[in-house]
């Protein structure tokens, strides 16, 4: 039997990291502050891959090099950050490529159909994670709240951290991210939330750009119509859900694919997204028999809206909180529930858990994080406001 997860856990916090100017000097900035946790990163992936696939360190950078060069003719910016992270880190560049398209890596199609390299792949799972916005009448308060568990491999927790870029005349941005990543989940200074879920699904073998370049050129935007043309311009490698919220009190969420996007609205001002399709299932993988790959997404999104539905009810940002991190603690299924936890029947290496869960304040530009599973942690208040940046309210 499953042990339930303890009532309380030892106090830790994420690290928090500020970088800024130039490309170059803001990737060498980042790079020197995580030097550990990187090279803590580069070697949870080299056991990852070696164990899921057969595949060394030097044939999984080999793999990412193919994104250099579409990364660089599309955001050459990005790319100098990368190669700034690398100096700073003393590290090769591809190796931050690697952590970069790290998802890239283990979904591209070549990956499945590796049979030809003598070994057969295990499948993987989706990168789990439960996004939501409310705002309007979902919310009791009158604010607009966004917010996400991240639910990922538990061996690069002590990897995970924040940092807010400085990067005029674009908004100031603030993201939660693995060490050596120039981008995933966050909000910037706009009054823009971006929170991501990865769908799964192959298809062609059509290069695309990395989600961490998508993700970050969404949150580089000051305003919601530009966030998505990002999405609805850019062709991404890989399948992953964009659920997109703006202070102004709206939210859509884009089931974004090499294939085509879907596309939904909040209900009654509550929207939840999992891991599965939700707006519909893309016509080259219906074809192909579609299932989830991420079987436990189906329980945590109702369960995730059940509790949210709470926040009708609260009269300010205090309970709020409170509401949200209660919602979002929520155990049906554990340990693959909305609220996940290493399953100890499982080899160490494949342990999956709640990464961060975070939330996203756009009224008042608070952001909150735990570092870990909600369920036994408080929040921990970041020591900036999204609105002190370009495009900020304050």
């Amino acid at each position: 039997m499953t042990p339930r997860p303890t009532e309380t856990a030892p106090t830790r916090v994420l690290p928090v990291i500020e970088i800024s100017g130039s490309p170059l000097d803001r990737g060498r900035q980042y790079g020197e502050a995580v030097r550990p946790q990187l090279h803590a990163a580069l070697g949870y992936y080299e056991e990852a891959f070696g164990q899921s696939a057969g595949l060394t360190w030097d044939r999984v950078t080999a793999r990412a090099a193919r994104w250099l060069e579409p990364v660089r003719d599309y955001a050459p910016h990005l790319v100098d950050e990368m190669r700034g992270i690398a100096d700073g880190a003393g590290v090769d560049l591809l190796d931050v490529l690697a952590l970069n398209a790290r998802g890239e890596v283990i979904y591209d199609k070549s990956f499945a159909q590796m049979e030809a390299d003598g070994r057969t792949p295990e499948e993987e799972p989706a990168e789990g994670c439960t996004s939501f916005a409310a705002h309007g009448e979902a919310s009791g308060d009158g604010h607009v709240y966004a917010g996400q568990n991240w639910d990922w491999r538990a061996g690069v927790a002590d990897t995970v951290v924040m940092i807010r870029i400085v990067q005029p005349p674009k908004p100031t941005l603030v993201m939660q991210v693995e060490a050596g990543q120039i981008g995933r989940q966050g909000a910037n200074s706009a009054g823009i939330a971006f929170n991501a879920n990865g769908l799964g699904g192959r298809f062609d073998d059509a290069i695309g750009l990395p989600q961490t370049v998508v993700r970050r050129s969404v949150l580089d935007q000051s305003n919601i119509t530009d966030a998505l043309d990002v999405l609805c311009r850019t062709r991404a490698h890989i399948a992953s859900n964009a659920l997109l919220t703006c202070r102004e009190g709206f939210a859509i969420d884009l089931e974004t694919t090499p294939a085509g996007h879907g596309w939904m609205y909040p209900t009654d001002g509550l929207l939840v997204h999992g891991n599965h399709y939700q707006a519909g299932v893309p016509a080259q993988l219906a074809a192909a028999g579609y299932r989830p790959m991420s079987s436990d997404s189906l329980v945590r999104v109702p369960r995730a809206e059940q509790g949210l539905r709470a926040l009708r009810g609260s009269t300010g940002p205090d309970e709020s909180r409170k509401i949200i991190r209660h919602a979002m603690s929520d155990h049906l299924g554990l340990p693959e529930s909305l609220c996940t936890h290493p399953d100890p029947r499982q080899p160490a290496v494949k342990h999956w858990t709640t990464l961060v869960s975070s939330l996203a304040d756009l009224t008042t530009g608070d952001y909150h994080v735990t570092a870990g599973t909600p369920c036994d942690r408080e929040y921990q208040h970041l020591p900036w406001n999204l609105y002190d940046g370009p495009y900020g309210q304050n």
